[in-house]
This record gives C-alpha cells, structure tokens and sequence, in this order.
C-alpha cells in the first residue's frame, strides 16, 4: 500500500471522532478558563446594551455549538482527502483558535477592544469554514451556519460593550 493509497481514504470514526473533539475541547477549556474567573466582578460590573443575554444562556448556547462544530469537523475528516478537505480542515483550525482567542482577549485581558478586534477576525474565519465546508460536505457547512450567526450576534454585543465602556 502506498502512501497516496492510505491519503486518499477518509480518517477511520475513532480516530476522526477523536480529532475533531480535541480542537473544539481545548477552545471550550481555555475559554471557560479565561472567561469563569473573569465574570465578577470586572463583566458584571461592565455597561451592557438592553439586549444582553443573562449570563446562564451562553452555556447551552455554546455547548450546542461546541457540540455541532465537533460533528461538522468529524463528517470533514471522514470525506475523502483532497485540496477541499485539506483548505477546510485549515480553516476549521484557524477559527476555533480564534474562537479561544477571544475569550481570552475579552475576559483575560478584560478589553472588549482586543475582544472586538478578535471577533472581527473569528467571523470572517468562520464564514471562509463555511464556504470551504459547504465545497466538502452540505451538511457539515450546514451544521455550521448557527454558529455563525451566533458569532454575528456575539460581535454586535461586544461591539456593543465596547462602545458603552
């Protein structure tokens, strides 16, 4: 068997469900590491818009999405290899170290400005995921879409603190 054989084949379900949890764990476990400390008393003490969530939505919120982006990331490695997978495998990785850069940007450093400028950068990743998911695998970039309009949402409300602040 050839090296050109054994690339072409998918990743086998173990090894693929393993690779994509452990990026997605490792954003989850550095944000809530950044974030957990950090909320009182410097983000309760901070203005917010009137459309702020309480803060007990953005646990269910994100392990939903935490939980999708996984089984995105999963179907991407288990589609067989190729220029697409390759670039969307980057862009996956790319986002979700972006995605722990904010947190640790906005709640570690306490700057919504650095948190801003993070997010601008993560919400452009994760439209390019999109896009190289969708050219992939429709239901992976599918799985993906709620995220990103979390994300939209998430940049209007740091945009938002940053503003007020």
């Amino acid at each position: 068997m050839t090296s050109d054989t054994f690339s072409s084949r998918p990743l086998g379900t173990v090894p693929a469900a393993l690779a994509a949890v452990a990026p997605v764990a490792a954003a989850a476990i550095i944000g809530n590491l950044a974030t957990f400390p950090n909320l009182t008393p410097w983000y309760e003490s901070l203005a917010k818009p009137p459309f702020n969530p309480p803060n007990g939505v953005f646990g269910p919120v994100w392990t939903l999405l935490y939980i999708l982006m996984s089984w995105a990331f999963f179907r991407i490695l288990r589609s067989p290899e190729g220029a697409s997978r390759r670039r969307a495998i980057i862009f996956f990785l790319v986002q979700i170290a972006l995605n722990a850069a904010w947190s640790v940007a906005f709640f570690g450093f306490h700057s919504p400005t650095a948190g801003l400028v993070v997010i601008v950068l993560l919400i452009t990743a994760i439209a390019a995921t999109v896009h190289a998911f969708l050219a992939v695998d429709r239901i992976a970039g599918g799985a993906l879409i709620p995220y990103l309009g979390w994300v939209a949402f998430a940049t209007l409300l740091n945009a938002s603190i940053w503003w007020l602040n």
